[in-house]
């Protein structure tokens, strides 16, 4: 039956991150697989009394069609964020709500990319948007990424040999790597994306989970053109399925046609809880709450890798975010030794699904949002425990 499906859904990876999350199931299982927030900083209380009250201001209005570009108060309150926390002048106007920044990707693939262009993406890079992007059999052109951000000599070169359409790129706290750009290397990467022309689409779902060093400029302050997509799923709750694209007026026109063909809007409702939310609660002080609970757990994680890991077994550290990521000697297989780790009931991700073209990787993530310190102690115990028994199975 495969001739019945369209070319584009050929060849377009499953996520793995989602089949590792059956495993996950089980209760004895410790999982620092999944790229998730910690539930127990959903804000439901407050949540309940937003919906209660926007029953109250606006009755059955609320469940009424609305308009494409979204919510005007969540989006004026956005702009307002960018100008706050980031310096930037952005117009509500140029502001569309999407169902996560995940349809971003898509929609941005949907207007600006067809089959055969040539999109640079970080390596290891986003597997979501990997996946998303696949879809319009596009060539993807891999820039590594070093320990202050992208390889500029690398960036330079693919886009020399290449007409590059576009970069996608997530410069705060980096999934699957943690890594955040440097202020030089922005600038840099910025200095090659005016001359050679590509658009920059910097996702900064992480951006505000901040625990230690100090915020760097968004590339929209080099480069005026730049498209910036966010997400409340990390700082609120996933469960809104809300996100945004900021860009200029020329691409959000076009976007705004490719969302009305997708889903016409997202959610009216949904948009004015979370809208009802952030102007009656205190979101930084909720915000300072996750990010006092994931640096200490980011810190534990690192001290217990230290404490069991060989000094072959490196890992990065992020100042930010949610992931780790580690690196095996060279030659041996991640995906093997998650095997190993499904036995002694632990999980990870494995590094292949990051790269475009890899199937075999030393490298693999894990995350430590949703596990406390002492789920984290014995996560990485049972952790160190299959890496032995792995290196004696290969040996």
């Amino acid at each position: 039956m495969e001739e019945i499906f369209a070319e584009r859904i050929q060849g377009v990876p499953r996520s793995f991150i989602r089949e590792i999350l059956k495993v996950s199931l089980d209760p004895s299982v410790i999982s620092f697989a999944g790229g998730l927030p910690n539930p127990a900083f959903f804000p439901v209380r407050e949540i309940r009394n937003a919906t209660e009250k926007v029953f109250a201001d606006y009755g059955a209005k609320v469940l009424q069609y609305s308009n494409t570009e979204g919510d005007l108060q969540l989006r004026e309150w956005i702009a307002a964020r960018y100008l706050l926390k980031k310096g930037l002048q952005v117009s509500p106007e140029n502001i569309i709500i999407t169902n996560g920044s995940q349809q971003g990707i898509d929609l941005l693939g949907k207007i600006l990319l067809n089959s055969g262009d040539k999109v640079l993406i970080e390596e290891p890079g986003y597997l979501g948007a990997i996946q998303s992007l696949s879809l319009f059999k596009i060539d993807f052109l891999p820039v590594p990424m070093r320990d202050d951000g992208l390889d500029v000599d690398s960036l330079e070169e693919s886009s020399g040999r290449h007409k590059a359409k576009m970069l996608y790129a997530v410069p705060n706290f980096q999934n699957p790597s943690g890594i955040t750009y440097s202020e030089t290397n922005r600038e840099k990467v910025a200095a090659v994306a005016a001359a050679k022309r590509f658009i920059v689409v910097e996702d900064d779902p992480y951006g505000e989970l901040r625990f230690s060093g100090k915020p760097a400029r968004s590339f929209a302050h080099y480069i005026p053109e730049t498209v910036l997509l966010g997400s409340f799923s990390k700082i609120v709750a996933p469960g809104f399925r809300l996100g945004w694209i900021a860009a200029p007026r020329w691409i959000c026109e076009k976007l705004i046609i490719a969302k009305q063909a997708a889903d016409l809007h997202t959610s009216s409702f949904t948009q004015k809880i979370l809208n009802t939310y952030l102007t009656e609660n205190d979101l930084d002080s909720h915000i300072a709450r996750i990010i006092e609970a994931y640096g200490s757990q980011c810190l534990a994680m690192q001290e217990e890798t230290s404490r069991h890991f060989p000094d072959s077994v490196t890992f990065t550290r992020p100042e930010g975010g949610m992931f780790l990521w580690g690196r095996l000697p060279e030659g041996m297989d991640s995906m093997e030794l998650f095997q190993e780790a499904v036995k002694e009931k632990v999980v990870f991700v494995p590094g292949n699904p990051f790269y475009t073209g890899a199937t075999k990787t030393a490298t693999f993530r894990l995350s430590f949002s949703c596990v406390d310190k002492e789920t984290v102690a014995e996560g990485v115990q049972r952790l160190a425990r299959a890496l032995t028994d792995f290196c004696i199975l290969r040996n």
